[in-house]
């Protein structure tokens, strides 16, 4: 059966307090109402409060679970209000080094770009090492998000089980509507990662659509500065293979 997506006061009653869905979303509440240590993403923070956001939890973690999850949420979304995003959780595991969390969530977003049935949109390009490309499911753009245990210093990509977060590319286009709104924006978040983080913003956070940008690299962000190698040429194309 897939998972449902549930807001904030659905995820309290249908999990027992000690049950391993409960303890991620406690601790994930705390960090969004931190107010001696406020948490980076001040869009995450503000559809937190307003029970903008919807969460799935999901044993194993994969994009056969994911998949029908993002199918609920996408079609609703616009509904949910303008700081909304989709919230997976997995059941805690053993840590495992920092480079296998980053293959099994390229491989996750591979693999739900083969399960995807809807068109990769026209405006978005198919190559991932372009300013303009975004990963697309169901004929959104989607903004992704991976957080694991293994991350000690960069704490804004902590969690204490691999957490993927996807946020409509919408969501940005709507609050960064302007330049100044835009830089005001970028710098409350800049500011705030310098804060929370035990090392500096990545070089890699940029704006979309910025020629020297590359969102893929954005998506996961270990603890070193290391720049990231593009994973895939194109995310579409075993989609297309299957369709030929």
């Amino acid at each position: 059966m897939a998972a449902t997506i549930l807001r904030s006061e659905a995820v309290k009653s249908q999990f027992p307090a000690r049950s391993w869905q409960a303890v991620l979303f406690s601790e994930f509440s705390a960090t969004m109402l931190s107010e001696t240590r406020p948490y980076p993403c001040v869009f995450g923070v503000n559809g937190f409060k307003a029970d903008q956001l919807r969460y799935v939890f999901v044993d194993p973690l994969d994009a056969g679970a994911i998949a029908p999850a993002l199918e609920e949420y996408l079609p609703q979304a616009r509904s949910f209000g303008p700081n909304t995003s989709l919230i997976i959780f997995s059941r805690p595991g053993p840590i495992v080094p920092m480079e296998r969390y980053r293959r099994r969530f390229w491989d996750i977003l591979k693999d739900l770009a083969t399960l995807d049935d809807k068109p990769w949109p026209a405006e978005i390009p198919e190559g991932l090492d372009t300013p303009g490309w975004e990963f697309c499911f169901g004929g959104e753009p989607l903004f992704v998000v991976c957080n694991t245990p293994a991350h000690i210093f960069r704490q804004s990509r902590r969690a204490s089980s691999m957490m993927l977060t996807f946020q409509p590319r919408w969501v940005f286009e709507n609050i960064l509507g302007s330049k100044r709104a835009a830089d005001l924006a970028f710098a409350k978040v800049r500011r705030r990662l310098a804060e929370y983080d035990l090392v500096p913003p990545a070089p890699a956070l940029g704006r979309y659509g910025d020629p020297g940008t590359r969102e893929f690299q954005q998506y996961f962000l270990d603890d070193t500065d290391r720049p990231a190698k593009c994973p895939f040429h194109s995310l579409t194309q075993p989609q297309k293979e299957k369709a030929a």
